[in-house]
C-alpha cells in the first residue's frame, strides 16, 4: 500500500521531509501547504528541486482539509507560545488526518484543562491520531536514552546533552529577534518564561521529559527550568551579521524533570555562536549520560552518506528519516493522543520487494 500525505509547510526541514515522501515508494504526495505567497501556485517538484509530481502548493486551508490523506507532517516554524500552532493541528484532526508534529505533541496528555480536552476532542472526531517526530524532541531522549536505560539494574540520573553550532544562520530576525542572540546578559532573565523562545520550548521540553517518565514507569512531579546565558568572549561575525564582546553568544537551555522530590531526568541544550563556553570545542550533537548500576555514556554524531554534494545537512535528513518511520505507526494507531513508541525503526518492507 501507499500512504497518502500532505506536507505541511516547506521551510528547511519541511522542504526534507517533502523530498523524503516523492522519493519514497510507499509514499505519495497528495497536497501541499505552504505559507509563503511566492510559493503558492507552484509544483511540489519545483519547491523539492524534484522532478514535476502535479500536486500545487496552496496557501487554502479548506484545499488541504478536503484532500483524502492519510497523514499530515506539520513543519510549521516554531513559534510563540507552545501551542500556537494548535488550531492548525485541531482542523486537520477533526478533518481525518492523522497529523505528525516535528515541533512538539511528545506527550500532550501531560496537561490538564482545555488544551488538551480539544486536542483529544478532534482526535475522537476524525478518528485520528497526533503524535511527534523528529530528532529532538522525537529521538534522542524519549528513545535513545530510554533504551539505553535497559542495561540498569538501578537507575539513579539520565542527562540528554545537545550541542548546536548556530553560526551559519542567516536569518537576523531569527537570531536576534527570535533566538536571542546578541542580546545584554545583564538585562536577560533567561527562566523569564517569556524571554525569547522559552514560552515554545518550555512546554515543548516539559512533554520531552514527560514521555521519557512515561516509558521508564516514573511518577514525573515537576519540570523546573535551569537556563543560562553567556556574553560573547571577544568580537563575532556570524553569518546573521556581527555580535559584539560581552553580548549574548550561547543560550543553554536546560530543563529537569524531579521524581520523588530528587532531579532525575534532565535536558541540556546548547545554541552557541563560539565554543569558549562549551566542555569541548568540537561537542557531538548528543551526549547522553545514565548515572545507576551499571552508568551508561553514550556520544551521538549524525553524517551525510559520502558523496552527498546537497546542502542538506545530516540532521535535517535526520527528522526526514524519523518521520517517515512513524507515518505507518501513526496510520495504524488508535485515535488518540500518541506517546511515540520506543522504536519506530526503518522499515525494509516498505522499499523492498
Amino acid at each position: 500500500m501507499k500512504y497518502r500525505v500532505i506536507q505541511w509547510a516547506t521551510g528547511a526541514m519541511g522542504k526534507t521531509c517533502l523530498r523524503a515522501v516523492i522519493d519514497h515508494p510507499a509514499m505519495e504526495l497528495v497536497g501541499l501547504y505552504v505559507y509563503g505567497e511566492a510559493k503558492a501556485g507552484k509544483d511540489a517538484g519545483d519547491i523539492a528541486r524534484r522532478p514535476p509530481t502535479g500536486v500545487i502548493a496552496t496557501r487554502d486551508i479548506d484545499e488541504i482539509l478536503n484532500l483524502d490523506a492519510d497523514v499530515v507532517i506539520h513543519c510549521a516554524r516554531l513559534a510563540p507560545p507552545y501551542g500556537s500552532h494548535d488550531a492548525e493541528i485541531l482542523k486537520l484532526l477533526a478533518a481525518g488526518k492523522n497529523v505528525i508534529s516535528i515541533n512538539g505533541y511528545s506527550r500532550p496528555r501531560h496537561w490538564t484543562g482545555q488544551r488538551r480536552e480539544a486536542l483529544e476532542a478532534a482526535c475522537v472526531a476524525g478518528g485520528t491520531t497526533l503524535m511527534a517526530a523528529g530528532l529532538n524532541p522525537g529521538f534522542a531522549a524519549e528513545q535513545l536514552a530510554v533504551v539505553a536505560t535497559g542495561v540498569c539494574s538501578e537507575l539513579d540520573r539520565i542527562e540528554v546533552v545537545e550541542s548546536v553550532d548556530c553560526r551559519a544562520v542567516r536569518n537576523p530576525d531569527y537570531v536576534f529577534k527570535i533566538l536571542g542572540f546578541g542580546g545584554d546578559p545583564a538585562a536577560v532573565n533567561a527562566n523569564d518564561p517569556d524571554w525569547g523562545p522559552a514560552s515554545s520550548l518550555n512546554g515543548m521540553y516539559t512533554e520531552v521529559l514527560s514521555a521519557m517518565a512515561e516509558h521508564l514507569n516514573l511518577p514525573l512531579e515537576r519540570v523546573d527550568t535551569d537556563h543560562r546565558v553567556f556574553p560573547a568572549s571577544e568580537d563575532l561575525v556570524i553569518a546573521a551579521g556581527p555580535i559584539s564582546r560581552g553580548r549574548i553568544s550561547h543560550v543553554n537551555w536546560r530543563w529537569v524533570g524531579f521524581v520523588a522530590g530528587a532531579p532525575m531526568l534532565a535536558m541540556s541544550i546548547h545554541w552557541y555562536m563560539e565554543t569558549a563556553h562549551l566542555e569541548s570545542a568540537e561537542p557531538p550533537l548528543w551526549r547522553i549520560r545514565i548515572e545507576g548500576q551499571p552508568g551508561v555514556r553514550l556520544s551521538v554524531d549524525m553524517d551525510k552518506r559520502p558523496g552527498d554534494p546537497t546542502p542538506t545537512s545530516a540532521e535535517q535528513l535526520g527528522v526526514a528519516g524519523t518521520v517517515i518511520n512513524a507515518i505507518p505507526i501513526v496510520c495504524a494507531a488508535p485515535p488518540g493522543l500518541m506517546t511515540r513508541p520506543l522504536a519506530t525503526p526503518f522499515r525494509g518492507d516498505l522499499v523492498v520487494g
